[in-house]
């Protein structure tokens, strides 16, 4: 165990050390070559901003309006009956569009449900089988300019429901 912490204190300065000295034998300007991409990663920061302001403002709105709690009482007593507790609803819509947010309303269900319980190892498995979706498929396509997803939503919405499948599957199979 130690030798992995030891490593794990030089992995990143010597992947740097690496990149310069690989840049150097190749005889490229590697400040140069570095300035050029902090240029580009910076107005890409800028060309996201709008979006990543509007998806954190929505996912407040959301939160604080809620609109989640309806929807949890709501869709809770069907989805109850399929398996999946209404309690985590709000988590499993939330983490489509902000994982941060997704986070605090797992906090939320350790401190009133326990980190060992069953909904706390659903809520654990389920933020590790899903991806943020729309968070993902609006950076990554405005930076790309795709401008028509396709069948990418279906398709995301899909593996989204069978990782929430599968995360009650997981926590059921998992003795505590």
């Amino acid at each position: 165990m130690d030798l992995f912490l030891y490593l794990s204190d030089f992995i990143i300065p010597f992947l740097i050390l690496s990149i310069i000295v690989y840049g150097l034998l190749s005889r490229v300007s590697v400040y140069d070559a570095f300035i050029k991409g902090a240029r580009s990663g910076f107005l890409t920061v800028i060309r996201i901003m709008p979006t990543l302001i509007g998806l954190m403002a929505a996912v407040g709105i959301l939160r604080a309006s809620g609109f989640l709690d309806v929807l949890s009482s709501l869709l809770g007593q069907f989805t109850e009956q399929i398996g999946f507790p209404g309690e985590l609803l709000p988590l499993s819509v939330v983490k489509m569009f902000s994982s941060s947010a997704a986070t605090g309303l797992l906090l939320d269900i350790y401190r009133e449900f326990g980190t060992d319980s069953r909904l706390g190892l659903i809520a654990s498995i389920s933020m590790c089988c899903t991806e943020t979706i729309f968070y993902t498929m609006s950076i990554y396509f405005m930076t790309a300019g795709i401008r028509h997803s396709r069948y990418t939503l279906p398709g995301a919405l899909i593996a989204t429901a069978a990782g929430l499948a599968a995360s009650v599957l997981l926590a059921g199979a998992v003795t505590v």
